[in-house]
């Protein structure tokens, strides 16, 4: 049996600064995982595997990558029914992320913005924590997902995210390669063509070279942007296929606030996430299906906050999703509504 606490933890959490609430909840699921405790948020577990780059995915609904960024609560988030669990994004060296404060709520359009600016305790802590973890025993599915770092000059790029692809590989089910957060200065430039197919053919080289080192195939793929337009993300698919990626995760958090506008904090720096960003990254995995075809992965996130927003990512052209901003406002009883709404249609 499930306990549906989060109506009264949210109230007493949507009263402290959006980071104090954050960082609060992390450390009480680091300390509840894996005990009775974890009774407060623990869903019922639902069974809907799907074949996915080469993976089992046990069900359709995915924790994305942003939350955890150390990796301390992989157990404390499968216990909320997620068929696969993404932490990161990690630096090869730590850093203190952007200056606070850098989170703001906008409820009033069930909405986050953020400048947090890849916050992490660096590649060597990370992986420490990613080992203690239950979850890959469980048989579900665990996604490592890398960057930059702030002080890597940008014609470096690519370094560092070699460092963070060799730095996971044997401890990932699957990797993720973020070029699309908005708070790492000119980080988004590496969706451009040029640029891109540098990094990628670098990637897929250290890719294959990891595979023979470990005798073991873990797929990488590329999170990307929602403000990109019809060009950009014909570019994109056509630079996942050449370099042979194993999938796309679309999307990242949007620049655009249109939703928000007159808002309290829609002026602030930072990428927005949560409901007003659904259409935005609906509009670019429907542009992906069209140019990558019907057996390429792609991993819907961004704006699901019911059952029905899941939904419609599977019907723009996703083959699983992922939740984060939704997972605040609703809470773990959003992980079981979703992963029930995508089963019934895999059914039908």
């Amino acid at each position: 049996m499930s306990l549906n606490l989060y109506p009264l933890a949210r109230t007493f959490l949507f009263n402290l600064d959006p980071e104090t609430a954050h960082d609060l909840t992390l450390n009480q699921l680091a300390q509840t995982q894996n005990t009775f405790l974890d009774r407060a948020y623990r869903q019922p577990w639902i069974a809907d595997p799907v074949q996915l780059a080469g993976l089992t995915f046990p069900n359709r609904v995915g924790m994305a990558a942003g939350l955890d960024k150390n990796a301390r609560c992989i157990d404390g988030l499968g216990a909320m029914g997620f068929g696969f669990v993404e932490v990161g994004t990690v630096t090869p060296l730590p850093q203190p992320g952007n200056d606070k404060p850098r989170m703001f709520r906008l409820a009033g359009a069930k909405a986050l913005i953020n400048r947090l600016g890849f916050n992490n305790q660096g590649l060597d802590a990370f992986v420490a924590n990613v080992k203690k973890s239950k979850f890959r025993s469980q048989g579900r599915l665990l996604g490592l997902n890398i960057g930059k770092n702030a002080i890597t000059p940008i014609e470096r790029a690519t370094d560092d995210y070699l460092i963070g692809l060799s730095g996971v590989y044997e401890h990932a089910d699957y990797v993720t390669v973020n070029i699309s957060s908005p708070n790492t200065k000119n980080l988004r430039s590496l969706q451009t063509d040029e640029a891109l197919d540098q990094l990628l053919s670098a990637l897929n080289e250290r890719k294959k070279a990891l595979a023979d080192t470990h005798q073991k195939r873990v797929p990488v793929f590329l999170k990307i942007a929602p403000d990109l337009d019809d060009a950009q993300v014909a570019v994109i698919a056509q630079s996942l296929v050449k370099h042979q990626m194993d999938g796309v995760i679309a999307t990242n958090t949007t620049l655009s606030r249109d939703a928000v506008k007159g808002m309290p904090h829609c002026d602030e720096a930072g990428g927005l996430s949560g409901s007003p960003v659904l259409a935005g990254s609906n509009r670019v995995i429907r542009l992906l299906r069209q140019h990558l075809g019907p057996q390429f992965p792609i991993v819907g996130v961004g704006g699901i906050l019911s059952g029905y927003d899941a939904v419609s990512k599977i019907e723009a052209g996703a083959d699983v999703v992922q939740i984060y901003t939704g997972l605040i406002y609703k809470g773990p009883a959003l992980v079981h509504e979703v992963a029930k709404a995508l089963k019934q249609i895999s059914q039908s």
